[in-house]
């Protein structure tokens, strides 16, 4: 296996959720070690982060600003890595690492890859977890876009998930009323005896809006959508004057071939004075360390929990990858390369 660099090709654009079919497992030799250009690294993959938009980078391009995956190329994820091989200064061998690379054990990066190293004593679950990228997202989402302020009704959908537990549990340390929309009651009941939210709708059983109605008779002052589709229209239906929706994801469409239909009572943002924008994480890539600092602190005090799916295997990255869409994850979901 020293030589034998493993690979997941994307050799066909999924139809709805993605089967293994679309997907080729190739072996090939892994890359040299040798005459590195400056900059230069080898990386080898520990761990890939199993991201909803990832199924958007599957479709063909388009004019949705979100990357087009190339067939019959490696799939290009979020991971964790070690540096096996460098010319870059200050990044020796042996330093770990987060970053995009791409389903592969190695992958050798020229010197315009982004590689964050990972800080010693931060093991690699909790880097991509608790500290990585769908944490991020959900801090900056919900106090750079959102803005809550003390008593304010926050909802979150998608809020058993990875970012949405996160931006719920945030939203109660500011000293807001925490409502989660989530699908099933073992996840209603994780919200309301671990992570001590205010309310939940159980999407699955429950009349949306006649539930948004009775746990906030007031409106909603802040949306953290990670959903879209009809739980993004019910809340539009009982936003509070001045309120703020921030689009995080839309996983309701992900699967879907033509786009989901957007909120249709759009008078009601009007006359509401209510806004609806999306962001990047990356939008906020200075402010990193000091979210990050913000998140450890709140961790060290029990704030915050995290829950992470470490799924051992690099040959059922496919499989585990579909977990995403279906609810058999539990936290972040984590890909972890057997070596």
């Amino acid at each position: 296996m020293d030589n034998c660099n493993r690979q997941w090709l994307l050799i066909r654009r999924p139809h709805g959720v993605s089967v293994p079919a679309d997907f080729e497992y190739v072996e090939t030799e892994r890359p040299s070690f040798d005459n590195l250009a400056p900059g230069e690294l080898v990386l080898r993959n520990l761990a890939f982060l199993c991201a909803p938009t990832m199924r958007n980078w599957m479709d063909p391009p388009s004019n949705s600003l979100y990357p087009s995956l190339v067939l019959g190329a490696p799939v290009m994820a979020p991971a964790a890595s070690v540096v096996v091989a460098s010319n870059r200064p200050n990044m020796p061998v042996g330093t770990r690492v987060t970053g995009f690379t791409s389903w592969q054990d190695y992958q050798r990066v020229g010197s315009e890859h982004l590689a964050t190293p990972i800080p010693d004593g931060v093991d690699t679950e909790h880097a991509m977890g608790v500290l990585g990228l769908n944490s991020l997202t959900a801090y900056f989402g919900l106090l750079r876009v959102g803005r809550p302020v003390a008593g304010d009704t926050v909802v979150v959908s998608g809020a058993a998930g990875s970012t949405g537990s996160v931006a719920a549990q945030i939203a109660k340390i500011k000293g807001c009323r925490v409502i989660g929309v989530a699908g099933g009651e073992k996840k209603c009941n994780w919200l309301l005896s671990d992570l001590k939210l205010d309310g939940v709708i159980d999407y699955k059983k429950d009349p949306l809006e006649e539930r948004l109605r009775e746990l906030c008779p007031q409106g909603v002052n802040v949306f953290f959508d990670n959903v879209g589709g009809p739980i993004l229209q019910a809340v539009v239906e009982n936003m509070a004057r001045k309120g703020r929706i921030v689009l995080c994801g839309q996983i309701d469409g992900y699967n879907n071939s033509v786009p989901i239909p957007g909120p249709t009572n759009m008078m009601r943002l009007i006359y509401g004075s209510i806004t609806m924008q999306g962001f990047l994480q990356a939008d906020y890539a200075d402010q990193v360390p000091a979210a990050l600092q913000e998140i450890q602190s709140w961790l060290a005090s029990g704030k915050l929990r995290c829950r992470v799916d470490a799924r051992l295997g690099f040959l059922q990255i496919p499989e585990t990858f579909a977990c995403i869409f279906d609810g058999r994850n539990h936290g972040t979901l984590l890909a972890i390369v057997d070596t």
